[in-house]
């Protein structure tokens, strides 16, 4: 597993010849349906060894079925059956989460300092930038200030976390599209037992992952530029 993960995460930091977006000091790279575990040592690696003057990136990807744990995972929300789906203990904020196709998960390596952001306001920042996104379906979300993410009513539609190392953040944000929310009922979705989660395609929402990305994207853009 180890090996298959060490090739994949070669594949990824590859990938030169995926579409480029320049935006100021961002490269936007859209990586398509990859491996989890590839992708975090991949974006890991990204931060640990980036410079000064290295540019920030965005990645746009999908996961084959995976739950990740983050570092504030507690043993008693952890899968309640074997439902041969892995587990991976990451290190991002947050608690466990479930990633499938379907579901559009971005990617941001920033260079906080340098921006001259901190977590509280980058998280509202992508928090915000959902809720535009949605807004523009004729979509009412909101976040919640005791627990990050977006939500629709009483369900969530987006989840976030993040890892800081010397000023510089990896990882990023979940929005479920289209996809099998099955997976989510074996868990408590964040944390939060009994939490309820829903998608764009139960909101109404007919357009494509690739579509939606692009919106996204062009709303994160947005906000980290006018930041």
């Amino acid at each position: 597993m180890r090996r298959e993960a060490e090739n994949s995460k070669s594949k990824i930091a590859q990938r030169d010849s995926s579409p480029l977006t320049p935006h100021a000091s961002l490269v936007v790279k859209h990586l398509g349906c990859v491996d989890y575990l590839a992708t975090w040592h991949a974006m890991r690696d990204f931060t640990l060894h980036r410079t000064a003057d290295t540019r920030d990136e965005m990645w746009i990807v999908q996961h084959p079925a995976v739950y990740t744990l983050g570092v504030a995972t507690r043993s008693e929300h952890l899968p309640r059956i074997d439902n041969g789906i892995p587990v991976v203990k990451t290190d991002r904020g947050g608690q466990i989460t479930y990633h499938g196709p379907g579901q559009l998960v971005v990617y941001l390596m920033l260079d906080m300092q340098r921006r001259k952001i901190t977590v509280r306001p980058l998280v509202r920042l992508m928090e915000n930038a959902v809720i535009d996104l949605l807004a523009e379906y004729a979509v009412a979300a909101n976040s919640r200030a005791d627990a990050p993410g977006v939500y629709v009513g009483d369900a969530k539609v987006a989840a976030l976390g993040l890892r800081i190392r010397n000023g510089r953040c990896y990882h990023g944000l979940a929005l479920n599209i289209d996809m099998d929310l099955k997976p989510f009922d074996a868990i408590d979705p964040c944390g939060y037992p009994s939490l309820s989660v829903t998608q764009a395609r139960a909101l109404g929402i007919a357009d494509s992952v690739d579509v939606v990305a692009d919106k996204l994207t062009g709303y994160l853009q947005g906000r980290l530029g006018a930041h």
